[in-house]
């Protein structure tokens, strides 16, 4: 992999001591850099619990990466590294969140810091085994323009890019051999579906070794229809949010009535247990004029977005709870069906007990474990 100039520039001023953080604007820095190369970095922290240590540093990096249309952006996130005297390359995890919300406040980077991180205790599993981490913020999410929220193709190369940025921080101590996974559930879930997805074609450099992902909401239109007017109706309106920030020709607000245009407006400033709140057994028909999933533009863009279309190109450990009260069991299952008939390497679990939230708790252990076997180089079990 060839030293960026962007990469080289920041690190003459942090070998200088000096502040890492870019005056430059967002989207002129990312014109001039490539995807990975970081645009700015800080010190951070990593709180599991406020005021919890972790044997950890951090920093709060921007770095470039690409939007869906193929645009440069910058996109935010935080790299962590055990301080455990380990000396040569160790491990690196690009990891998605769950849906946090869509307020800038909302970003994982944000929240590390002060201990309020939703699956910090979930990352400082990993950290514990010794492998760095990279956690995407996602695009939006924690800098200017609104989170593309549920927009594969944007959340994939932002978890790749994480990857990037990671391994260009020289702080961090990784390098080009650097072993990677990727891991994430539920928004996460398809985020790391996608960046397994488009590894082999966006990041052939990085050496993964394989994915970890859960509650994947591999098919948006089925996801909608299942949630419409339900407890997890709040996440169709946040998911319109992001489909319109990414593609803003689908005009969002042309199809919203007043209800709607008043609840889009406080989701765009809430967090996911206040916007659930707030979305929670809302009916698309009660808040839009007309349909916009009836629309075929719209259609389009959420089927761009489906996950089981290219065959990863390492092997996949893939779970869902059988009880997921926010994504369909069966559109995980098919998400594992698209994949197997693609030949893609993949063990299959379906958790038996427990929901969406506990399906990610339970199975993050074992998923973790998965991937330490990746690293160790043992063979796969796939299941198709």
């Amino acid at each position: 992999m060839h030293i960026r100039t962007g990469w080289r520039a920041w690190a003459v001023v942090a070998a200088l001591g000096l502040s890492a953080v870019t005056p430059l604007g967002a989207a002129h820095a990312a014109q001039d850099a490539s995807p990975g190369d970081i645009v700015s970095a800080e010190p951070s922290a990593f709180h599991p619990l406020p005021g919890q240590p972790t044997g950890t540093k951090a920093w709060k990096v921007h770095y470039r990466s690409t939007t869906a249309t193929g645009a440069p952006t910058t996109v935010s996130g935080t790299v962590i590294v055990p301080q455990d005297g380990r000396a040569g390359p160790r491990p690196l995890i690009t990891y998605a969140v769950g849906t946090v919300g869509v307020a800038d406040r909302c970003a994982p980077s944000a929240n590390f810091p002060e201990g309020t991180g939703l699956e910090a205790n979930l990352i400082q599993q990993l950290t514990l085994r010794g492998w760095a981490v990279a956690v995407t913020d996602y695009e939006g999410l924690g800098t200017p323009g609104d989170h593309t929220y549920t927009v594969g193709r944007s959340a994939g190369q932002a978890m790749l890019d994480a990857a990037r940025a990671a391994i260009r921080l020289p702080e961090a101590g990784l390098g080009e051999d650097s072993p990677v996974g990727i891991m994430g559930y539920s928004q996460g879930g398809q985020a790391s579906s996608w960046a397994a997805e488009l590894h082999g074609s966006y990041a052939p450099e990085l050496d993964v070794r394989g994915t970890a992902t859960g509650g994947v909401p591999g098919d948006l239109m089925k996801v909608a229809d299942f949630n419409d007017g339900s407890y997890g109706s709040g996440l169709i309106f946040m998911a319109a949010i992001g489909q319109d920030a990414a593609f803003p020709e689908l005009r969002l607000d042309s199809y919203l009535n007043p209800l709607g245009r008043s609840l889009v407006g406080a989701l765009r400033n809430s967090c996911v247990a206040d916007g659930a709140v707030l979305g929670s057994f809302k009916t698309i028909d009660s808040m839009t004029t007309r349909d916009p999933l009836d629309q075929p533009d719209w259609q389009q863009r959420l089927r761009a977005s489906r996950v089981g279309t290219v065959k990863p190109d390492a092997p996949v450990y893939l779970y869902h709870a059988l009880a997921d009260e926010l994504i369909p069991y069966g559109v995980g299952k098919q998400v594992r069906a698209d994949w197997c008939a693609r030949g893609a390497d993949v063990e299959w679990h379906t958790v038996p007990l427990g929901e969406h939230v506990s399906g990610v708790i339970t199975q993050s252990p074992l998923a973790t474990q998965w991937l330490a076997d990746r690293f160790q180089g043992k063979p796969t079990r796939g299941n198709c």
